[in-house]
């Protein structure tokens, strides 16, 4: 069975400071094998993208108010008048502080809220037919 991949390309910014930030070129990815999880791949200084991966209900729920603890937070603010969601972003290797325009967030999450809607992605998972198929051995 084949699955839904939703991906959005869309130009971040990496926060260097409160007066200071740089575009940061990105894709945003959702798939309907991975329903819990977002995955975000981006350029800052390197010939190989940086990924990360995360609860898509995080980014859900971060578009509309602050939320995450430990490695990934979110939270919707404005920016010169219009509306963003910025991640913040801690590895052993670093932090990023990105910012992404909030309506091309949202409606890419509509998206993904379309071809698997909240509540849907256990069943997608079969993880009950593989429980069977390994109690049948």
């Amino acid at each position: 069975m084949g699955h839904t991949v939703v991906e959005r390309e869309l130009e971040l910014r990496l926060v260097l400071s409160p007066e200071r930030s740089v575009p940061v070129p990105a894709k945003l990815g959702y798939r309907s094998d991975d329903p819990y999880a977002v995955h975000i791949a981006f350029h800052i200084n390197s010939d190989r993208p940086v990924h990360w991966t995360f609860a898509r209900e995080l980014l859900v729920e971060g578009v509309f108010r602050p939320c995450g603890h430990g490695d990934v937070r979110v939270w919707p603010t404005k920016v010169s008048g219009r509306g963003v969601v910025l991640m913040s972003l801690t590895s052993p290797d670093g932090d990023a502080l990105l910012e992404a325009p909030a309506a091309a967030v949202s409606a890419w999450l509509e998206r993904t809220l379309r071809a698997v809607p909240p509540g849907s992605e256990q069943a997608l998972l079969r993880i009950d037919d593989g429980l069977a198929e390994l109690l049948a051995r």
